[in-house]
């Protein structure tokens, strides 16, 4: 960016590189254990580099802030050239990932893996010191070039604060959510670890310092971004409920206040920025951008990452991947336009973005609120005037419209939190804090989650390896498109729910909404649709996921089911077939090879979804009666059943005429979608009434097939909860299958060896 300058002009762009660094080396701090006077001094009591990304929030390396003891280290940090150190307690209150104990206190150093990033809280209050600028662009877009980083080190026994340049030398993971940038051409002393990584030609921060290599000068770095995955709350009441959003609104705000600070003589970023010729998404001026995000950041945050990325793809200039992680809060949206801007619609991208944010649904209220809405109407219309008079005018229209709509959807929103009373309406006709309905059986009766996006999780058996599995996690729309995020080859089945944590917690924030935990569909081979998946714990200590959010499972080898699925007893002919009738085949039965065949059967299985999706549906324990065992009935027999029929069995894991797999097998060949089962864990002469009867109640109950994930997803609800009228439900799976979905890649995805 410093070609094209006029004479002179390098010598500016010099100028504002060197105030880049004061601001830089200013908010950087040095972590130690929590001692007192002199033995801050001392190298034995460091432990690494930290930076100010808010006030009072220092963001580090969880290997660095994680050295102290219990989670409580001491910032030492300076407030300007020469007045020398002060130093203030801190607090780890997260880190990336989340290895905390019991007590939610944070696990000792040691060898962390990516992205190894620690939010540290001051425990008192500080504000004399700078922050950094963090950009809104993920560290992925950041190819090539060189970087600028600070930190602090032990030079002759004395503790002091360094800073230099790097070569970006390509990335680590590629376009993954963990993506880490490398770093060479300088050496990386002890004690960097955990200082920022800047880039030089904007003015942003874009990553941490994480590593230093033991085979060559540099290191790696981690990108900022990678806080996106923090936790998300259950329900976010107010703005400190969600750490990501509390700290950067905190941030954003920082920056604009500091811009607009009318006694202040110290230079800012964003007055360097604006040194450094930035021009963010090819149309705002540095000081557009923050004026802007400041008042992004008065707003409450989006309601979801869903949400998010709703309104994203609803602009209609729109065409850039989504980054991963998923952006999470208005200043991450932000940031992703920039990588869609043309330079004729930039502006207009970046208004139509705002005027969705003024008027999106909010998870809370507070009195500010009117007044953000309107501070943010006026840094449209005045950033407008560099527009036609037509679309100024659109603009005003669009925003009576937009919030006559919300308004609108609030007034005849169905209140599944205060039984029908509606809290007292605050200032403008916004509800006081009013949070996001928890009660899951009234959203389920509402909104099912079927039609919404999915997680989807889709796993492999390898032939050579059966106790191993390749997969892959998706992102599914209800049309049937999806988008991969992830995935592994050769993983230990057992070792599956640690390898998910992250991937799986992804898709989850691309698709939650408040009070509406998204679907996971979980497609299995047919040899694998009992895997307890329901009862998957992905951290330790954490709830099962069924208890969660609805989890179904999806067949995914159902044109390559065995023969012996057709057999009456497992090994026998479906009714009226011999040996003539015998075929090699994934159907089994006379005309397998005939295309008009297996459309029929293709015909037949959509017309039973259509139905179950039309009616309420009907349970029919298959194998077992009045506590008896009996044979699971043959397909043919199965294809003859009516169309609301829901097949349960009783008696999976138990000793049978045919084995589980072949049973489930045939349910899928009969041509059904949808199907129920519990996995035994007691007796075989186990009682099982209640089972009978809590299965054709429970499928009765909701008005169509479509809540039946919402209503085993309360079923198990009132488990966890030891709630005994649900007791008959243990280990009750659900198959949910549709066959106008087809899975992403059929027949060929991650094909095993």
């Amino acid at each position: 960016m410093t070609g094209g300058h006029a004479p002179g002009a390098s010598n500016a762009f010099d100028a504002a590189r060197r105030a880049l660094r004061g601001l830089v080396v200013a908010a950087t701090v040095r972590i130690h254990r929590p001692v007192v006077g002199y033995a801050l001094e001392e190298p034995d009591t460091f432990l690494g580099s930290g930076f100010f990304i808010a006030p009072n929030w220092v963001l580090t390396c969880a290997h660095v802030a994680c050295g102290g003891e219990g989670g409580e280290v001491a910032v030492v940090y300076e407030t300007a050239p020469g007045r020398g150190t002060s130093t203030a307690p801190g607090r780890v209150v997260a880190t990336l990932p989340d290895r905390a104990d019991g007590a939610g206190r944070p696990l000792p150093a040691g060898n962390w893996p990516a992205p190894d990033l620690a939010l540290v809280q001051l425990t008192e209050p500080v504000d004399d010191h700078e922050c950094v600028y963090v950009s809104e662009r993920p560290a992925a877009y950041y190819g090539e070039g060189r970087v600028l980083y600070a930190g602090w080190t032990e030079n002759e026994g004395r503790l002091q604060v360094l800073d230099g340049t790097l070569t970006v030398q390509g990335t680590i993971g590629g376009w993954s959510s963990d993506v880490q940038m490398r770093l060479g051409d300088n050496d990386l002393p002890y004690g960097v670890s955990g200082g920022p990584v800047i880039d030089p030609e904007r003015g942003e921060v874009i990553g941490v310092l994480k590593a230093r290599s033991d085979h060559r000068p540099g290191g790696t770095s981690t990108g900022i971004e990678q806080l996106r995955t923090l936790r998300v709350p259950a329900a976010a009441v107010a703005e400190h409920s969600d750490l990501y959003q509390a700290v950067f609104h905190a941030h954003d705000r920082y920056h604009r206040d500091r811009q607009r600070h009318p006694a202040s003589r110290r230079q800012t970023w964003t007055d360097v920025q604006g040194r450094l010729g930035a021009r963010p998404g090819r149309t705002l001026s540095p000081d557009e951008r923050i004026q802007l995000l400041g008042r992004l950041a008065e707003l409450p945050p989006p309601e979801s990452t869903r949400g998010l990325l709703d309104i994203l793809d609803s602009l209609p200039d729109f065409q850039a991947l989504t980054p991963l992680p998923a952006p999470r809060g208005w200043r991450d949206g932000l940031g992703a336009l920039y990588e869609s801007a043309s330079d004729d619609g930039a502006l207009e991208l970046v208004l139509d973005y705002a005027m969705r944010a003024m008027s999106a649904p909010r998870p809370f209220v507070v009195p500010s609120t009117p007044d953000a809405e309107k501070a943010l109407w006026v840094w449209v219309w005045q950033a407008a005037q560099r527009l036609g008079v037509r679309y100024r005018s659109g603009l005003a229209e669009q925003r009576v419209e937009r919030l006559r709509r919300r308004d609108e959807a609030q007034r005849d929103a169905p209140d599944t939190v205060s039984g029908g009373i509606r809290p007292a309406d605050g200032p403008g006709g916004h509800r006081r804090h009013r949070p996001a309905g928890t009660d899951a059986r009234a959203r389920a009766r509402s909104v099912g989650s079927v039609t919404r996006p999915s997680a989807l999780l889709e796993l492999v058996r390898r032939g050579w390896e059966p106790d191993r599995c390749d997969w892959s996690v998706s992102v599914a729309a209800p049309g049937g498109e999806a988008v991969r995020l992830h995935e592994a080859e050769r993983t230990l089945l057992a070792d599956l729910p640690t390898h998910l944590a992250v991937p799986l917690g992804e898709a989850f924030r691309h698709c939650d909404e408040p009070g509406r935990p998204a679907l996971l569909q979980v497609a299995l081979p047919h040899a694998l649709l009992g895997l307890e998946v329901d009862n998957w714990q992905l951290s330790p200590g954490a709830e099962p996921l069924g208890a969660l959010r609805p989890v179904v499972v999806r067949c995914s080898d159902r044109d390559r089911l065995p023969d012996e699925a057709f057999g009456a007893y497992g090994g026998g002919e479906p009714d009226g077939m011999g040996e003539a009738g015998r075929v090699d085949g994934a159907y089994g039965v006379e005309g397998a090879d005939d295309p008009d065949h297996l459309d029929d059967l293709d015909v037949e299985r959509r017309a039973r979804w259509r139905w179950l999706h039309a009616h309420r549906a009907k349970a029919e324990v298959l194998d077992c009666e009045e506590g008896l065992r009996k044979p699971v009935p043959t397909v043919e027999q199965l294809r003859a059943l009516s169309h609301g029929t829901v097949p349960v069995l009783c008696r999976y894991g138990d000793l049978r005429y045919e084995d589980d797999a072949e049973a489930l097998a045939r349910i899928v060949l009969g041509g059904y979608g949808v199907a129920l089962w519990r996995r035994r864990r007691g007796r075989a002469d186990a009682v099982c009434g209640e089972f009978h009867r809590g299965t054709i109640d429970g499928i009765a109950e909701p008005p169509t097939a479509q809540h039946l994930p919402e209503a085993v997803h309360d079923l198990r609800m009132r488990l966890r909860a030891g709630r005994t009228e649900s007791f008959w439900a243990d280990g009750v799976a659900l198959l949910y299958d549709d066959p106008h979905q087809p899975l992403p890649g059929t027949g060929d995805l991650l094909e095993a060896p």
